[in-house]
């Protein structure tokens, strides 16, 4: 396989959700209940952050959310289409833009515009997919988490849209659908990045649809068709058009539905350890003795 052909387009990423920014809510319906799961799991985690960077926000849903879970918190949003952030900020009243505790940054995952340990969480949702580094994404995480800050993100996994890949596969050998990544390949990037205890798991979500048509549609309305360099910058043409519509009713199930297979993964580590911890390179942590105190 010709990896070259799978790599992002960052303009053309840029350009898709800035378009797409004024409806996407309307028809992000999958994307908010990854999202909410991904929120749910704060619940078990005991945390009291001062800054919280939103990584890929979108038009401030999580961002939102997170202020008014952790209201003590600047919540830090940061997307790389303009169209989102202006979509974002366009929700907060004018005294919430100039007095609240709301920051928004139009910036690249993999090139923080942030200090080095200058946040306590980051919260990405959906985001990890779009970056055309992921090394470089983590690596950046890494570098503005504050010592045991937290990491808490989702992602798409291969076998996201493989009913629609598997039917542009039988007209051509052309590059349709965006690639994504093996959640192990994930936790390599992970520990490459150095940061701690990484954690990940998987699920599969089936959407279903009348016709093949809407999910298109769908796709091209939140922004997320390909965007891939290797895609044919032409048009399609109606047959070759026609011809995977006819090969996706391979997949028309019992209820007369076409499903749709989302591959979620979901993650979450820690920045370094705080100075008054070491850990080693057999897993142990260390703790100098002063700061032991008798029960």
């Amino acid at each position: 396989m010709d990896s070259d052909r799978y790599n992002l387009d960052k303009r053309r990423v840029r350009e898709a959700f800035s378009k797409a920014a004024p409806d996407y809510d309307e028809l992000a319906v999958l994307q908010k209940e990854i999202g909410n799961r991904l929120l749910e799991r704060l619940d078990l985690i005991k945390l009291e952050p001062r800054r919280i960077l939103d990584v890929g926000c979108g038009t401030g849903t999580w961002s939102e959310r997170l202020s008014q879970r952790y209201r003590q918190a600047e919540v830090v949003s940061l997307d790389l289409a303009p169209g989102m952030i202006h979509q974002a900020r366009s929700k907060l009243s004018a005294w919430g833009r100039r007095f609240g505790k709301r920051r928004f940054l139009c910036g690249d995952a993999e090139q923080l515009p942030l200090a080095d340990n200058s946040v306590d969480m980051i919260f990405s949702n959906v985001t990890l997919q779009w970056c055309q580094n992921l090394d470089a994404a983590f690596t950046e995480f890494h570098r503005v988490l504050r010592p045991d800050g937290l990491l808490m993100f989702t992602t798409f996994g291969p076998d996201t849209l493989t009913e629609l890949r598997q039917a542009w596969a039988a007209v051509d050998n052309a590059v349709h659908v965006n690639a994504f990544i093996d959640m192990h390949d994930i936790g390599d990037a992970l520990m490459r990045a150095r940061v701690c205890d990484p954690v990940m798991d998987t699920e599969h979500i089936t959407l279903t649809y009348g016709d093949a048509k809407t999910l298109m549609r769908e796709l091209k309305g939140i922004g997320a068709h390909n965007v891939t360099s290797g895609r044919n910058h032409g048009l399609t043409g109606k047959t070759k058009l026609k011809k995977m519509l006819a090969a996706y009713e391979q997949f028309r199930d019992a209820g007369n539905t076409l499903p749709v297979t989302y591959e979620v993964i979901y993650g979450h580590a820690w920045g370094r350890p705080s100075e008054t911890q070491q850990h080693m390179d057999d897993g142990t942590i260390q703790i100098p003795l002063s700061q032991l105190k008798r029960t």
